[in-house]
């Protein structure tokens, strides 16, 4: 009989997290992925003579201050088929099938304040500040507990495969292109950071952090390889 036990792990899924200031504090605006990339492309380069944040350094060929830049590109698949199987349970499906995840995502290439909802939003929270415009806001990428990044979307491209007889999208492929936000960009503000700029910082740290401790977890499969080639 049934005791509650599976043998299956429980499958995490990745996210986006939009850190927003725009009323008390960083409110999170998260975005789950419906279904997990099957593949992810990531790009590391080092930094060039020229770095990409600016200034020079010695003329040592292993001279490197900065971290290399990192790039991620997916690919994200959207489906309301199910939800519209369940009307009751679904009504926004219903109404307008993907729109609403497609348009957060685009948000997140938007600047934060540079709609109507921006400039309400403060008055109604009793803030008379307006939301800061011409800044994208701050992303987190998720991707288990081993990668949590900050990032600004450099590409995104929507392929609609399927629409509702009101025309809303009901099936597509979402392909965004992530630029790693490390924190020495934080740090050349020059300033105070805010609080969604320090979370920013913490993520990247912590996931630097993890890297390096797996790297050196590798030294036991070395060692492993320099007795595997001794001649005895």
């Amino acid at each position: 009989m049934p005791n509650g036990y599976t043998r299956s792990p429980k499958l995490l899924k990745g996210a986006f997290v939009k850190l927003s200031e725009e009323f008390l504090g960083p409110v999170p605006d998260i975005i789950v992925f419906q279904y997990n990339p099957e593949t992810i492309k990531r790009d590391l380069t080092p930094s060039s003579a020229e770095s990409e944040f600016g200034g020079r350094w010695g003329e040592e060929t292993t001279a490197e201050p900065f971290d290399p830049g990192e790039k991620f590109d997916l690919t994200l698949e959207i489906d309301a088929t199910d939800a519209l199987e369940e009307p009751d349970k679904h009504p926004v499906a219903v109404v307008s099938g993907i729109a609403d995840r497609i348009s957060a995502l685009e948000m997140l290439l938007y600047p934060v304040g540079d709609s109507l909802l921006g400039d309400l939003m403060p008055a109604l929270f009793g803030s008379g500040d307006a939301v800061p415009r011409g800044s994208v806001p701050i992303v987190l990428f998720i991707w288990g507990p081993g990668r949590i990044l900050p990032v600004r979307l450099t590409s995104f491209s929507v392929k609609e495969q399927a629409f509702s007889p009101s025309l809303y999208p009901i099936r597509a492929s979402v392909t965004v292109g992530l630029q790693v936000l490390p924190d020495q960009v934080f740090k050349k503000l020059g300033r105070k950071l805010s609080a969604s700029e320090e979370m920013a910082v913490a993520a990247y740290k912590f996931t630097r952090g993890q890297r390096e401790v797996l790297a050196r977890t590798n030294l036991a499969n070395s060692a492993e390889s320099i007795l595997s080639m001794l001649p005895f």
